[in-house]
């Protein structure tokens, strides 16, 4: 089937000083969540305070939010980060990626299961942004990145220094999932995980595949729904087991 959604992630690559749509429900207390200025919209979405969700200039939305929500709460949510028509676009690519049969399945960072379907049922490729037909992807890869360099000495104490190739990957429904996982759970470099979601009109009522982010030292947990436009960043290390919860639409 062909790849009617799907994400793309590129987890930027840091020097540590240490080893190391929307939202139904983030932190249960949202009024907590969100930076000053910053209103929660009705299921968690960021919004300006005008109460439109367009994206601010880059530098601004780097620094006035997502610099201060992922220092305080190690997860930031941008919502109509490219806009319907170029994040379409993307879409396009993406599903014709999943055409060409370049996509297998997801590999795992520590290979103890005997089936890492067990584990993870996503189909993934490698995406650097100078294939051909990936131009979108790439204009989406250096809008990210873009926003990193904005933030870059203000995250923590990272001092990011690059990234990975894009990982697109996709779920082909049928109750597949990932388990509870860490992106980083080695210390290999990698600081923060930013994920895009393509899945236009999805309703994870009936589809599933809620993103569930378990921050260390918390009580509370964090779901996110694969909405269309969505961009996403958590710390990639042990502050942030997360698991993606069965989908039974293609995602």
């Amino acid at each position: 089937a062909a790849a009617a959604g799907g994400e793309a992630e590129a987890p930027a690559a840091a020097q540590s000083p240490s080893p190391s749509g929307e939202a139904v429900l983030l932190y249960r207390d949202k009024s907590n969540l969100y930076p000053g200025g910053v209103q929660a919209g009705p299921g968690g979405a960021a919004l300006r305070p005008n109460g439109q969700t367009k994206s601010l200039v880059p530098q601004r939305l780097a620094l006035e939010y997502i610099v201060p929500c992922m220092n305080k709460h190690g997860i930031c949510v941008v919502d109509d980060f490219l806009g319907k028509e170029l994040g379409g676009l993307v879409a396009e690519e993406v599903r014709a990626l999943h055409h060409t049969g370049r996509f297998t399945d997801g590999q795992l960072v520590s290979q103890k299961s005997d089936s890492s379907k067990d584990i993870r049922g996503d189909k993934i490729t490698w995406v650097e942004g100078k294939e051909p037909g990936c131009q979108t992807i790439r204009l989406l890869m250096n809008s990210m990145d873009d926003l990193i360099r904005h933030c870059n000495g203000k995250l923590g104490n990272y001092k990011i220094n690059g990234r990975t190739k894009a990982m697109v990957a996709c779920y082909p429904g049928n109750g597949t999932g990932y388990v509870r996982h860490v992106d980083n759970p080695n210390g290999d470099g990698r600081c923060v995980t930013c994920i895009y979601y393509l899945n236009k009109d999805w309703d994870a009522k009936v589809s599933g595949g809620i993103l569930r982010i378990f921050p260390e030292g918390k009580a509370q947990f964090a779901d996110i729904e694969p909405k269309f436009d969505r961009l996403l960043f958590f710390w990639s290390d042990r502050r942030n087991p997360h698991e993606v919860q069965p989908a039974f639409a293609t995602r």
